[in-house]
């Protein structure tokens, strides 16, 4: 069994856009006729370069090999280029392509990923959510900084069953960062943090998200004055994401947990934040940082920290199947992004839809991810726009 085909998909998503302004969709299919999926998860280019990136890098590196040869793949585009050393572009493409290659090797022995990865340590997996605005009633993004309005949102999802809550009112963030919190902005998160805290009382966990746009100094502030009398369950990504000697700054002078991996790609990158004590909790996105192999080699170095696992997830459905296989694996997971329930045009993508009660995901029983791509629903919502998947404020923030 070789690997033979290709195709991209670059999906728009409607508003209001949950998960980012478009997915990136990959398909690998077999010289006998199995077909398995990945989802690639690349901020830095458009999409017309990430389907030149992921068509390079299949005929260099996936054209013709045998879905069960991941480890001499990986290192061998790795190496690309003559470069081994983390490069996020690359890792983005391999993620998708690496995800599809276990999703037919689960197809072709008839199990899910996750028992080819140590098999389920975990029945069930609690998710946590965003703060997302209402559609059905009119609201926009302007919730995100609306402490009244969020609060009330918190209290709908913790009655659904969800026990995390996530928000991040210190946005924006800049090309220009990191910067010192302004105390209008300090003032106006303490704001969230109590309202929110009061919404839910202790049914849910309170995780505050910034996206590295503090200095040092600014996080410490930050996290003594406006977030340690609520007790939330992590302080995320409080300065950026390139110097985790500095995290550990912040982690050592709070007693809130610090939370970050996101941006980061590869075991290399990881080491540095468990060495240097920048984080108890590893956040990292399926779709980037290099595939599931290299996500479950960073969960056993983590094991042996004492760190815990949070797999992130803003984009497609793809990336949040390949987070589930992964998830149920870990002795030392501690809880899974969702986009609310997965309802809406994430489940609309997929074959079959993500299961959710009270609060947790449960894990399919299907063989490969558990689901496929919806291809009918793919391919009638193509992006044809210019913006990037995300993409940061271009002037200083005063």
């Amino acid at each position: 069994m070789k690997i033979k085909d290709l195709k991209v998909f670059i999906v728009g998503t409607p508003p209001p856009h949950f998960g980012g302004a478009y997915f990136v969709f990959v398909k690998l299919t077999t010289d006998n006729g199995i077909s398995g999926y990945g989802e690639v998860y690349c901020d830095t280019f458009g999409p017309k370069a990430m389907t030149a990136m992921i068509e390079d890098t299949f005929g260099r590196y996936v054209e013709g090999i045998s879905p069960f040869d991941l480890e001499s793949m990986w290192r061998k585009a790795y190496s690309s280029g003559y470069t081994q050393r983390p490069d996020a572009s690359l890792q983005g493409v391999m993620s998708g392509l690496e995800m599809a290659l276990w999703d037919i090797k689960g197809k072709a022995l008839g199990q899910p990923v996750y028992n080819l990865m140590g098999g389920k340590v975990h029945e069930k997996l609690r998710s946590y959510t965003y703060i997302y605005p209402d559609v059905s009633k009119g609201q926009d993004s302007s919730i995100y900084w609306n402490a009244e309005a969020s609060a009330e949102r918190a209290a709908y999802y913790a009655g659904l069953g969800f026990t995390g809550i996530k928000f991040d009112p210190a946005a924006p963030y800049s090309a220009f960062d990191p910067r010192q919190p302004s105390l209008e902005s300090m003032e106006l998160c303490r704001k969230f943090c109590k309202l929110i805290r009061e919404a839910v009382g202790n049914k849910a966990d309170l995780l505050f998200g910034t996206h590295g746009q503090f200095t040092t100094g600014g996080a410490i502030r930050f996290a003594k004055q406006v977030l340690e009398p609520f007790n939330p369950l992590w302080f995320e990504e409080p300065t950026p994401p390139e110097m985790p000697e500095e995290m550990a700054l912040v982690a050592r002078s709070t007693s809130v947990p610090i939370a970050t991996g996101e941006r980061l790609v590869t075991k290399y990158e990881f080491a540095r934040v468990l060495e240097n004590r920048a984080a108890s909790i590893l956040q990292m996105s399926l779709g980037r940082i290099g595939g599931l192999m290299e996500a479950k080699k960073v969960a056993a170095m983590a094991e042996a920290h004492y760190a815990q696992i949070a797999p992130h997830l803003y984009c497609g459905p793809l990336e949040a199947l390949a987070n589930i296989q992964y998830a149920v694996t870990l002795p030392n997971f501690l809880i899974l992004e969702s986009i609310e329930r997965f309802e809406g045009f994430h489940n609309q993508l997929l074959t079959k839809p993500i299961k959710w009660e009270q609060g947790y995901v449960i894990p399919s029983n299907e063989p490969g991810m558990g689901s496929d791509l919806n291809e009918e629903v793919a391919l009638a919502h193509p992006y044809t726009g210019n913006r990037l998947h995300l993409e940061m404020t271009n002037t200083v923030v005063q």
